[in-house]
């Protein structure tokens, strides 16, 4: 049984925007802190943008200011909404329910998506 499902990946040109929505099942959600990860051909899996149970965010700073999550806890859904999208953005992104968020550090929770491609043409 899938918990989380990514949706809303594709190609854009340089400049434009996209939105992704991640569902995740109640008891993942709820009180949980939700986040956003991508993955490039060759490259580590990385952190874009993480929001608490609260509303609290986080951003790469190669992503501040263009990207934007959100939740919305009454549908079980965190979105990024991601503008003046870069080629260097292309990557699978992978939505990620229940992470640890201290003072100090984010690390991935154990419920993981599929992914949804994004691919931005120059």
């Amino acid at each position: 049984v899938q918990v989380v499902v990514e949706s809303g990946g594709g190609l854009v040109q340089a400049g434009g925007s996209l939105r992704l929505s991640c569902a995740a099942s109640g008891s993942i959600f709820r009180n949980n802190a939700m986040g956003w990860y991508r993955q490039a051909p060759g490259k580590q899996r990385r952190l874009v943008a993480a929001i608490s149970s609260g509303g609290v965010t986080n951003y790469e700073d190669s992503v501040k200011g263009r990207f934007t999550i959100s939740r919305d806890n009454a549908k079980s859904t965190v979105y990024l909404q991601m503008n003046s999208l870069k080629p260097e953005d292309t990557a699978v992104y992978y939505c990620n329910a229940n992470l640890y968020w201290s003072s100090s550090t984010i690390r991935p929770g154990n419920y993981w998506g599929q992914g949804t491609q994004v691919t931005v043409s120059s």
